[in-house]
């Protein structure tokens, strides 16, 4: 009975997780429409996503703390919130996300050498086939060698992949985590918000949106599934952001897709569905024991 218990816990988990990687993927689209320099994005988002996840902290009543482990996830936050946001306007979306979803290579790799920790050979087996279908679905618009806008999203990757990371931490607060990594996020992008001349509506309301949902409500999903879902898991189950972000992209910006696409689309969220499927119908302890 608290096998099943834990096991519909981490099902809750994981169902947060992928509604946290849903609203992620409206950022390429509303972080192109903005005119303004990737900073100064990122900046305005994450200053409007301070009042709301303050205001949950608020509400829950959770104590915002910090220690070096709590600084080292908010790191984390910013460097994959600012880097994201400034790859976006130097590449195209779907450079910068089918880059930055290298994030499962980094969270195995820092999962077996920092907490020795072996992955499971579905989760390999699984990441492989997601990040071969994010590749395929990619084939036609990531360039080879794409210069400055792809080095920083790969970059991002690495620090998503320690987001993913943050309840691993010792001694961590991952809601903290996140506020400070926004604090730090809102500082650093208020000299280049300050530049800025364009305050049309469309971008205004666009950059409500990133704040609101895309920052804000999806991190605090993401803080909530992460107790309860292993991040290699989260990290897997996150597949479906780099379908739908450059999707959206495509439909409301123009960047189109080809046919290549869609084939890796149906990878990668073939790949996740069957990852969640055979990780349901594994015994409670086998799943213990190799997360």
């Amino acid at each position: 009975m608290q096998g099943d218990e834990s096991l519909s816990k981490e099902n809750r988990g994981t169902l947060y997780v992928f509604l946290a990687a849903l609203l992620y993927s409206i950022g390429g689209l509303c972080i192109k429409v903005i005119p303004w320099n990737g900073m100064s994005i990122n900046g305005g988002r994450t200053a409007i996503a301070l009042v709301v996840i303050g205001g949950y902290l608020w509400w829950v009543k959770h104590p915002l703390r910090w220690n070096r482990w709590v600084a080292l996830g908010a790191v984390s936050v910013f460097g994959c919130n600012a880097l994201f946001s400034v790859a976006n306007k130097l590449t195209t979306a779907a450079n910068t996300i089918v880059l930055q979803f290298t994030a499962p290579i980094f969270v195995m790799l820092i999962t077996l050498l920092v907490f020795r920790r072996r992955p499971s050979r579905l989760d390999v087996i699984t990441c492989a086939v997601v990040f071969g279908g994010v590749v395929f679905f990619f084939v036609d618009s990531l360039e080879v060698g794409g210069g400055l806008g792809n080095l920083l999203a790969l970059l991002s990757g690495l620090a998503y992949a320690g987001v993913f990371l943050l309840n691993d931490l010792p001694d961590s607060d991952a809601i903290s985590s996140v506020f400070w990594g926004d604090v730090l996020s809102a500082v650093t992008g208020l000299p280049f918000l300050l530049r800025e001349t364009d305050f049309s509506s469309k971008a205004f309301i666009s950059l409500v949106v990133l704040g609101v949902f895309q920052v804000a409500v999806a991190y605090i999903l993401l803080t909530i599934g992460l107790k309860t879902t292993p991040p290699v898991t989260a990290s897997l189950v996150s597949g479906i952001e780099p379908v739908l972000n450059p999707i959206l992209v495509a439909v409301f910006y123009g960047e189109n897709m080809g046919p290549m696409a869609v084939i890796g689309a149906a990878i990668v969220i073939g790949g996740v569905v069957i990852y969640n499927v055979c990780r349901a119908k594994q015994p409670k302890s086998n799943l213990l024991h190799t997360n």
